[in-house]
């Protein structure tokens, strides 16, 4: 498995993370063998949050199918994120501790190795946040941080009170829903809804400002969703095109789709939500294949977008 290193606090991670937000009604045998596949494939960074399957839920099944064994913890990577609350978000000091210890005991673990802001907070006080960061870095609860679906003002803003850098920004990327890098390349043409700046140039500001991106929704068509593989009837060209590229590089669909999320030179780690284990596989081993640029093209027009 390729990895990636969190430039600024020298964290080398894998290339591919698992996101675990629907093992909620997974068995322990189940949640084991997903995870298994994932360790064996080379997976080593495993993505929670204290919203996912309720107030804590996944992060309790993991902890009680998949306790890490101390003497192995060093191995793996484990990030969670919060304040997504039921009705309203909550970046305020109490709710980042008081989540945090509760993500604690429910993963079995003494600490994360990331903890991310999971959405803007438009009520947020920058300055409790950076006393939240600083209480968790201090008392060894939390390695580092980041933030999620966060435009570069937001960032800053935080920056500005918050003393550890924020490493991660965590974004919804696909093929098909490719707005990252779709406004980049047809900027300031008019009347094309694509050229339209709804992240206000997150990609070009994470690269310059050593921010990795993490891609979420890696296999997922525009709201309201839904898995784009095999959806002939909305992507014909896509998935046409996804065939014969992956029979070129024999290997399948999914792989390719990683893959070409992959080949941004932005290094992104491409978070994948599957609890399928063959998905998994596939999804590490696309995380290898090194797209030609007439490759990457040729999936993004196919899925819609427009080259100027």
């Amino acid at each position: 498995m390729e990895t990636v290193e969190l430039g600024r606090v020298g964290m080398v991670v894998s290339r591919v993370v698992l996101g675990l937000m629907r093992i909620k009604q997974l068995t322990d045998g189940e949640i084991r063998a997903l995870v298994g596949a994932a360790r064996d494939a080379g997976v080593t960074m495993f993505d929670h949050a204290d919203i996912y399957g309720g107030s804590h839920g996944c992060e309790q099944r993991y902890g009680d199918a998949q306790p890490v064994p101390a003497a192995e913890r060093d191995q793996v990577t484990i990030q969670s994120k919060v304040g997504i609350r039921a009705g309203f978000f909550d970046s305020s000091r109490e709710h980042i501790l008081a989540s945090v210890d509760q993500s604690l005991a429910a993963l079995r673990t003494d600490y994360l190795d990331l903890l991310l802001i999971h959405r803007p907070d438009t009520l947020v006080e920058p300055d409790e946040v950076a006393a939240a960061f600083d209480e968790l870095h201090t008392n060894g609860k939390v390695a580092a941080f980041g933030v999620s679906n966060h435009t570069p003002g937001q960032i800053e803003l935080l920056a500005r009170s918050v003393r550890q850098p924020l490493v991660v920004n965590q974004m919804q990327f696909s093929i098909a829903n490719a707005a990252l890098v779709g406004q980049g390349l047809a900027a300031n043409i008019t009347g094309l809804d694509q050229s339209a700046d709804r992240d206000l140039g997150v990609l070009d500001y994470s690269r310059l400002n050593d921010i990795t991106i993490q891609t979420w929704g890696s296999l997922q068509k525009p709201p309201p969703g839904g898995v784009f593989l095999g959806d002939r009837e909305n992507y014909p060209d896509l998935n046409t095109a996804l065939d014969e590229i992956a029979q070129a590089h024999n290997t399948t669909p999914t792989a390719i789709a990683i893959a070409w999320i992959a080949r941004h030179p932005a290094q992104m780690q491409v978070v994948i939500g599957t609890t399928n284990p063959d998905r998994v596989r596939e999804s590490a081993a696309g995380a290898t294949i090194t797209l030609t640029r007439e490759e990457w093209y040729r999936l993004f027009t196919a899925a819609g977008h427009t080259l100027p």
